[in-house]
């Protein structure tokens, strides 16, 4: 059990780590980026700037020997660690390669095991925290949206059995399930999503091609052009979030920052009868 000395520290270091993660996207891929300059520019004697790629066996090794090095104390163990790395891309099933899918899933969900597992020796022995960012696509999908959907089930499963596992060792494995952030993180952009369209159209068969139309695709990519400046502009929701599964003395298992809209749209997709909701929200289904 943690101290309420060593709770107050921990709260006055995620002050600033609040305004650290609003920062990280601009911090990479480059780690002599805009975003890890303004980082390292901030001279905080409490933080470390390290570049990780999760899809690397290598450079979690590292990491977690870098960390180590870093402890006051290593057999005390780490605190916390929060799984944040994340991409995206779009895509009905039969426009989607299978490139794809293993892209998104290596950083989404394999990059999220890999960084775990390497950490948890050193949470254990701190009774810590583990924090893995899913999205509401983990618990309900979207069309177009099957690449990013199985990353996050498959996050969310992994928690999920992680949390039972850990009981015993005093660990709290936490899940924040953020709904629609993009206009604020940036995770799809016009350029993307037409970098995107020109490889989903030139992949597809003849066959796709012809069945389902210039003309639809087009307008598909267009509407997904319009997702790009949707959903909330302010991270706090996100960022409050995370700070109280890493401070609080009984955080939340699930956390959903999210707008009332997704929130009850969340709720009827995981609780009505597949087709009343899939009636009630998704376009052609018919009960």
């Amino acid at each position: 059990m943690r101290g309420p000395a060593v709770l107050l520290a921990l709260g006055a270091a995620l002050c600033l780590a609040r305004r650290l993660l609003q920062r990280l996207r601009r911090a990479l891929p480059d780690k002599d980026g805009d975003g890890a300059r303004e980082l390292k520019d901030m001279k905080s004697d409490r933080m470390k700037v390290l570049q990780m790629n999760v899809c690397s066996d290598q450079e979690v090794a590292q990491a977690v020997d870098y960390v180590k090095t870093t402890l006051k104390d290593p057999e005390e163990g780490l605190w916390g660690l929060v799984n944040n790395a994340g991409v995206s891309t779009f895509g009905e099933v039969e426009f989607t390669s299978l490139d794809n899918y293993k892209e998104v899933i290596n950083v989404n969900l394999w990059g999220t095991v890999r960084v775990t597992k390497a950490f948890l020796p050193l949470i254990r022995r701190a009774k810590g925290r583990v924090v893995n960012i899913t999205s509401m696509l983990g618990r309900m999908v979207s069309p177009s949206r099957s690449c990013y959907c199985i990353s996050k089930y498959g996050v969310a499963a992994f928690s999920d059995c992680l949390r039972q596992e850990m009981y015993r060792w005093g660990v709290k494995v936490i899940l924040i399930e953020p709904s629609n952030f993009v206009a604020a993180t940036g995770i799809l952009t016009e350029d993307s999503i037409d970098k995107q369209a020109e490889v989903l159209w030139s992949g597809a068969s003849n066959t796709v091609r012809e069945d389902y139309g210039r003309e639809y695709f087009s307008r598909h990519v267009a509407l997904m052009k319009s997702f790009v400046n949707s959903g909330l502009k302010d991270m706090s929701l996100v960022l409050n979030d995370i700070t109280n599964a890493l401070v609080s003395a009984h955080p939340n298992n699930r956390y959903n920052p999210m707008e009332t809209y997704w929130w009850m749209r969340l709720q009827v997709m995981t609780h009505l009868p597949t087709a009343i909701a899939d009636w009630l929200y998704i376009p052609g289904a018919t009960l």
